[in-house]
């Protein structure tokens, strides 16, 4: 009969492979978007990246009506689909000019 401890293989490859399972399932949460009935919500800083523009900016445009964006305890968070129509309307008004 084998004695198993901490240094036996057979807990090392079982260790290995929890870890390698938590990191995809860490990735897996981190890329994961909030949606609520098919929608998906972006944070400031996701909307700010997906229109490359500053938060600072992101805020302005809030401010002056530019984009949509909801508001909850404090959390700002703007809908996947406003973003795409937002760029979408620039897209063709440049391309039209």
């Amino acid at each position: 009969m084998e004695l198993i401890n901490g240094n036996s293989e057979i807990i090392k490859d079982f260790s290995q492979s929890m870890d390698r399972l938590l990191d995809g399932i860490s990735r897996l949460a981190k890329e994961n978007k909030p949606h609520l009935n098919g929608e998906k919500f972006l944070s400031n800083r996701d909307a700010a990246k997906c229109l490359k523009v500053s938060i600072r900016t992101l805020q302005e445009w809030r401010d002056t009506g530019v984009i949509p964006y909801i508001q909850i305890k404090g959390k700002i968070i703007y809908r996947q689909s406003d973003i795409e129509r937002l760029l979408q309307t620039y897209y063709n008004k440049e391309r039209q000019e």
